[in-house]
């Protein structure tokens, strides 16, 4: 958070994690003035989601296509969101009813979008579903272990017939819950003019970052890259217990080396040479996804 000294008038960032429940000292680096600096208070309360709106994030245009074909009759107002930083952002703009969320996001993988705003009072009430790109859908024929803090998943190729009764179920579910928290907030009313918070300052930010043109990746390169994002996902998603532990330990290459070995032949089967020759994206995308999944565990 960004404060400003009252006698200096300079403006000094402070890390809010350091703040104490009752507020910390801090000593002006210029003019040596005393400060004490409180927490800002959460002015976005849990509950108020817009529904009218849905978010779908996916890194396939394709499906972003296809979902927004099947919702774009039912009312609902579609936010597209190609990369988890992006999603992360628009769900904390837009406070959507329900966020679409792909697995094997870019940047930040679905599920960990999808943990980290659950975890966030103002995104709380927002329903999530994952979308669960499987590599070959004839493997999984169980559930995946874990929904991540998500309210339902839907696998990728089962959008068409699914996901409008998977909508209509949570949004009977939101209604429910929106009756409640009405009931909540005449018993406790809220100031009505909120004052600026970290999350709206953390979108102005991004608005103003522009997007560079290294981001721009040649399509069969991103197409490799999403397919081994996907086969990374799925087998850490229907063993994440197995592969938890095996990050830890590490020995995720050891202990998933047939795994490993299949998805690399679908891999290998599916991206032409030329493509993999720019590259080794497929180990990539694995050491990548070890790296992340090891700092949270």
């Amino acid at each position: 958070m960004v404060i400003i000294c009252p006698k200096c008038k300079t403006k000094l960032k402070v890390d809010e994690n350091k703040i104490k429940p009752e507020g910390t000292r801090f000593k002006c680096p210029k003019c040596e003035a005393s400060l004490i600096v409180k927490k800002p208070k959460k002015e976005i309360l849990a509950g108020k989601v817009d529904t009218k709106k849905i978010l779908v994030a996916h890194s396939n245009p394709n499906i972003i296509n296809e979902i927004t074909s099947l919702l774009k009759d039912k009312g609902f107002e579609i936010l597209v969101a190609k990369d988890g930083i992006e999603a992360m952002v628009k769900t904390l703009k837009e406070q959507p009813f329900l966020a679409l969320i792909e697995v094997s996001l870019p940047k930040i993988l679905g599920f960990e979008v999808c943990r980290r705003l659950r975890a966030r009072e103002e995104t709380r009430n927002v329903k999530f579903i994952l979308i669960t790109s499987l590599y070959d859908k004839t493997r999984y024929i169980r559930e995946p272990e874990s929904l991540h803090d998500a309210d339902d998943y839907i696998d990728e190729h089962k959008i068409s017939e699914s996901l409008l009764e998977k909508i209509q179920t949570l949004s009977s579910k939101q209604r429910l819950e929106e009756k409640v928290s009405d009931a909540k907030i005449k018993e406790q009313p809220v100031e009505k003019k909120p004052t600026e918070t970290k999350i709206e300052k953390k979108v102005e930010e991004k608005k103003e970052i522009p997007i560079s043109t290294t981001e721009i990746k040649d399509e069969g390169i991103e197409r490799a890259k999403r397919l081994a994002r996907t086969i990374i996902s799925d087998i850490y998603l229907y063993n994440t217990a197995k592969a938890d532990k095996s990050i830890l330990n590490n020995t995720f290459y050891t202990d998933f080396a047939p795994e490993i070995k299949e998805g690399l032949k679908l891999y290998e089967s599916r991206i032409p040479a030329e493509i993999r020759s720019k590259g080794d994206f497929f180990r990539e995308a694995i050491n990548d996804f070890i790296e992340k999944k090891r700092k949270l565990l």
